[in-house]
């Protein structure tokens, strides 16, 4: 049954009302719930506000290295040290590597630029930082719906964003209601702020309807696949911080790793590929386990024997959005705005994004209060974009626009070229560099690429797909119809397989995807779509544009812990 048929059999759904409906319990979207209630209590006002998270608690789909850069939370809590905020392990050192196969070198401190150094930033876990600020939110008088996925927009007579539909809970996989079925309901808002995170689905829809990105460069992504470990405390620097570039890319293909040492002995660690990579063949999961051998990096491991003694505890991957201030759509629309990762507000030079994330969220939230103060609702919020425009966040990106653009030279080039814009001209650079194709678009025909061999996991150190998505505690509901939708059943075999060796199987960081034999001896894909960890790679980086990924029951998905 579609949609329509089930609201015509089952509806209609109940509608609850605010004064602003907030879509994404993450840094932004709590950010924006709490600036609001904020306000309203500064000028004695009441302003209702909700926020939806589809994870089964706030933090629970949260994934970042992370460290963060405390200037937007000085804003919005300026006593959060005293509130007890889980920032509490500042950056004691950094190191920027540029590893070969077989050894590293080490750029000396003085020469990293500014956007490389992380003096008074703190290693934390963004997810407890969410859990924090959901706490943080509910004292305020923000409701919190966890488990419920937004996954329709709803818009009035003229066109405006009036709210969002959660999705219907106890569909079939036939797409039948079970005896389980609950209908979706409505929640409407004068205002909407959408912070879904990196290629947020309802965002894709709000971007293209609106046509938001008219102008714009191209969207970049990347792939960002981390885990936590516990190491020995011999080898344990708290507060230390290496970044790596080179191998095991090669100078053709964008990427580079992170290692951040935790409080009480653990480290997280992880790997990050430029989603426009070109040979079909490479598998972003692989080229991070491969790293993990490098000398450099295996001795945090080991013990002085050389044996591996370090415990992997969790796993995770998301897709990140890296295009940068010239890939930024327009922000707003009639009835609502796009915060954070959402729009893609990372600075990917600084390799960080949680700041920019809770300070839009907090622009975004002072221009709908003024608004909805005003008597307004469901115009649009130009005061955010004007507030964006005069603040640091645009000041902070305007000098990494060209970061990103520089590596489709190569690695050589683009490490060269960033070092001089970043450290010699301190990101005042007098031209913008520019692209011309999305991500996809880069993946060449497996015929004019060379396969890649990568060694099996040894379970100790490397790990195959399936046993780490088992440490992420990942779940869905069985019953349910597929959340990973192809537009053409056919296209995976007659084309993704037959013209690119079927990439689906190797990009994907959870073995969602894979090609098996039918009982005739074709091939066909098989969806194991309760694998998912909700990353988005599959919806960027398909070649054909052919998988549409949409969202599974609230609830659903990972449940990482310390992430």
């Amino acid at each position: 049954m579609t949609n329509q048929e089930i609201l015509a059999q089952f509806g209609p759904r109940e509608a609850m009302e605010y004064d602003v409906v907030i879509v994404g319990g993450g840094p932004a979207g709590l950010a924006s719930a709490i600036r609001l209630k904020q306000l309203a209590t500064e000028r004695g006002k009441e302003i209702s506000a909700v926020v939806l998270e589809k994870g089964s608690e706030p933090g629970a789909h949260i994934l970042s290295g992370a460290i963060m850069d405390p200037i937007a939370m000085n804003e919005l809590f300026p006593d959060w040290k005293a509130m007890g905020a889980p920032l509490t392990q500042p950056v004691t050192d950094d190191a920027m590597l540029f590893l070969s196969e077989t050894s590293g070198y080490r750029t000396p401190n003085f020469l990293l630029p500014k956007c490389s150094q992380n003096h008074g930033n703190y290693i934390i876990s963004l997810g407890d930082l969410t859990r924090w600020m959901a706490q943080q939110a509910e004292s305020l008088g923000v409701e919190i719906f966890p488990g419920f996925a937004a996954a329709e927009v709803l818009y009035d007579q003229a066109g405006a964003v009036k709210g969002v539909a959660t999705g219907n809970m106890g569909v079939g996989k036939d797409g039948v209601p079970s005896e389980n079925f609950q209908i979706g309901m409505e929640l409407l808002a004068k205002y909407t702020v959408f912070a879904e995170g990196s290629r947020g689905h309802l965002g894709r829809q709000l971007i293209e309807k609106f046509k938001l990105d008219a102008g714009c460069d191209p969207q970049s992504y990347a792939l960002g696949i981390k885990e936590l470990w516990e190491i020995d405390p011999a080898r344990h620097q708290p507060g230390f911080v290496m970044h790596t570039a080179g191998w095991p890319m090669d100078n053709s293909t964008y990427g580079g790793s992170f290692m951040y040492h935790m409080p009480d002995n653990k480290i997280a660690l992880g790997f990050i590929t430029g989603l426009n990579y070109a040979n079909p063949y490479l598998s972003p999961f692989e080229e991070f386990q491969r790293w993990k051998t490098h000398p450099n990096i295996r001795w945090y491991f080991e013990n002085g024997n050389g044996d591996v003694t370090a415990k992997r505890l969790a796993y995770g991957a998301r897709a990140i959005t890296a295009g940068g201030l010239m890939s930024l759509p327009k922000t707003v629309f009639p009835g609502g705005a796009l915060v954070g990762c959402e729009a893609g507000f990372l600075n990917v030079s600084r390799i960080k994004g949680s700041h920019t994330a809770i300070k839009t969220g907090m622009l975004a939230a002072e221009a709908a209060f003024e608004a909805i103060v005003a008597g307004r609702s469901h115009d649009e919020l130009s005061a955010y974009p004007e507030a964006f425009e005069a603040s640091w966040v645009f000041t902070e990106l305007n000098k990494s626009r060209n970061f990103k653009a520089w590596f489709k030279h190569g690695l050589r080039v683009g490490t060269v070229m960033n070092g001089f814009e970043q450290f010699g001209l301190n990101g005042n650079m007098p031209w913008t560099l520019h692209r011309d194709k999305p991500d996809y678009a880069y993946l060449k025909p497996a015929a004019e690429c060379k396969p890649i061999d990568y060694p099996k996991p040894d379970g100790k150190l490397t790990f195959d797909r399936l046993s780490s998505v088992f440490i992420s505690s990942t779940n869905h509901e069985e019953n349910q119809p597929a959340h990973l939708t192809l537009k053409d059943a056919s296209v995976p075999v007659a084309i993704n397989l037959a013209k690119f060796a079927g990439p689906e199987a190797r990009y994907c960081p959870a073995g969602v995807y894979e090609f098996v034999k039918s009982d005739d001896g074709s091939d066909r894909l098989q969806i194991n779509a309760a694998n998912c960890v909700h990353c988005k790679t599959c919806d960027i980086k398909d070649p054909t544009q052919n998988i549409v990924w949409v969202t599974p029951e609230g609830g659903g998905g990972p449940n990482y812990a310390g992430m």
